[in-house]
């Protein structure tokens, strides 16, 4: 979920539906991605398991059942690296409740996010919600891994793919239904830049994005 650097190339170039691809500075092999997230009714879905990374109150969030992700094999026995996956996958999890609940200055985004992550975050949101745009059906995350750096272990990178095959755009308007073009690969390559906030959470600072760079 690459919410960091500018949105995607592909995603400002579709006009119905949004690449799923977040708003990462990475590449994209086509044009268009489809967009992970549910549909117009409010989220039922409670947050995941709060992450251990520190004490601080995490906020609730909340996805509709409309639109599944589906985290697949986000643990590590080191508890440090647990903490950046944990956080790591709100991040992403806040992202996208963002879109579907149409609110691109959602409170949540700021606790998982640094300045310069929530600028992107929210130019990404709004690629969608400026078009009336949500996402629906399911979107597997898979093959996370988290790497701690420097010597007091205050940075972190994290990757992680996306499977989009079966995610979608929902016009809010219309209810026209659009995902990625024919030929395009399904999998996009995340690698995210975080770094730990005062309180102890992950926050993260930037994502690139890679259409076609999973190796499953």
């Amino acid at each position: 979920m690459a919410r960091r650097t500018p949105i995607t190339a592909a995603a400002l170039a579709l006009s119905a539906g949004l690449l799923l691809t977040a708003c990462g500075g990475g590449s994209d092999d086509s044009s268009s991605d489809k967009i992970k997230g549910a549909d117009d009714a409010p989220s039922k879905t409670p947050t995941a398991s709060a992450s251990t990374s520190s004490d601080a109150a995490r906020p609730k969030i909340e996805i509709p059942k409309s639109f599944q992700l589906n985290f697949q094999g986000w643990t590590s026995d080191d508890s440090d690296e647990q903490a950046v996956l944990d956080d790591g996958k709100e991040q992403v999890r806040a992202g996208y409740a963002a879109i579907t609940a149409n609110d691109p200055h959602a409170s949540y985004l700021v606790f998982y996010d640094t300045d310069a992550g929530l600028s992107q975050d929210r130019k990404w949101i709004k690629t969608y919600t400026d078009k009336d745009l949500t996402v629906i059906g399911k979107a597997p995350v898979f093959d996370a891994k988290a790497t701690l750096l420097g010597s007091n272990k205050s940075r972190a990178t994290l990757s992680y793919c996306m499977d989009e095959s079966k995610a979608y755009s929902k016009n809010r308007k219309t209810g026209k239904t659009e995902g990625n073009p024919a030929g395009t690969d399904p999998e996009v390559f995340y690698t995210a830049t975080l770094q730990k906030s005062d309180k102890g959470v992950w926050q993260t600072v930037s994502v690139d994005s890679k259409r076609g760079g999973c190796t499953s």
